[in-house]
């Protein structure tokens, strides 16, 4: 008789709350309907169509090349899959997580893999795998790339209140950070010369420290052939260096001195071009020395297309 009574009331209470719990829900789905580029940094990677031509590589990608230069030069649409040193560095997890962004359908893509020093590198602190930072990557958790609105990256990813995401939609104004949905990372910033020095003071001190713990990693190395191979069978593969301020290049160069025969020999390797734009760090822009700032963005990543275009008319 006592568990007829106690069935009867959790019925009756579990009645009473399915309504609210129905409002709740509705609530939710219409906020998450708002998420885009000014969500935050990565959502928008996750909430567009499958490409066939991308662009991977850590902030530095994100910010200098420009999907609508290359759509407009190359005639094809372009995705930027670069999100920054912490998320995408190349590794097997950014492997796998391009294996579920590019359209499987591809078959005469263009890939352009931006590479530095730093995206091929690892602290010696990190001994085993599970510690790697990209462990901590939207990347490592996420199984839908294609939804929009993709819930699943906003419960899994997304910390803050859902209604921040109504309150701060592209709508209203766009963010200082925003993600556009080609992937570019569009920042606005305060350009004034003075300002532009005391960031790159401060990125030139934070790289110069981190000199002594990171060197090239083999397991990173292996990631960026095994993203190659895979690729090649889908396109074409390009190896870009992207330019930084003096300061950063200087600081590459002595602790690194290696790098650009590194990439030498993967390019004779795969048959594929690198295009080592180091040494043009003069001819733009950089918001902190290590970011291209994004009129730079611009005219870089034309040449980029143009160096393309020449190597796909040969």
């Amino acid at each position: 008789m006592n568990s007829f009574i106690f069935s009867f009331s959790m019925k009756k209470f579990l009645f009473k709350i399915v309504p609210y719990f129905t409002v709740i829900l509705i609530v939710f789905a219409i906020l998450g309907s708002y998420a885009d580029g000014n969500t935050d940094d990565d959502y928008m990677h996750f909430a567009v169509e499958k490409p066939q031509n991308i662009i991977l590589g850590d902030s530095r990608g994100a910010q200098a090349v420009v999907p609508s230069v290359l759509k407009e030069k190359l005639g094809v649409p372009f995705d930027n899959f670069s999100l920054n040193i912490v998320y995408s560095p190349y590794g097997q997890i950014y492997l796998k997580a391009l294996k579920r962004k590019l359209d499987p359908d591809t078959k005469n893509g263009i890939f352009i893999l931006t590479v530095s020093p730093w995206n091929l590198s690892l602290n010696h602190i990190v001994k085993k795998k599970e510690d790697f930072p990209e462990e901590k990557s939207p990347l490592k958790n996420m199984y839908f790339y294609n939804m929009s609105p993709n819930y699943e990256y906003l419960l899994k990813n997304y910390s803050q209140s859902w209604f921040k995401i109504y309150t701060e939609r592209e709508e209203v104004g766009r963010s200082n950070t925003f993600l556009h949905k080609d992937g570019w990372m569009e920042v606005l910033v305060d350009m004034n010369k003075d300002t532009v020095a005391a960031r790159t003071a401060l990125k030139t001190k934070e790289y110069t420290a981190m000199m002594e713990n990171y060197s090239i990693s083999s397991e990173r190395m292996k990631a960026l052939n095994d993203i190659i191979s895979y690729l090649k069978d889908k396109g074409t593969v390009y190896l870009v260096r992207i330019p930084t301020s003096e300061n950063l290049t200087d600081i590459e160069s002595e602790k690194f001195p290696e790098f650009n025969d590194l990439m030498n020999d993967v390019s004779t390797k795969h048959q594929v071009k690198y295009y080592n734009f180091a040494n043009q760090y003069n001819e733009f822009e950089y918001t902190d020395g290590n970011h291209m700032y994004r009129e730079s963005g611009k005219i870089f990543t034309a040449r980029i297309a143009d160096s393309v275009r020449a190597d796909r008319k040969n």
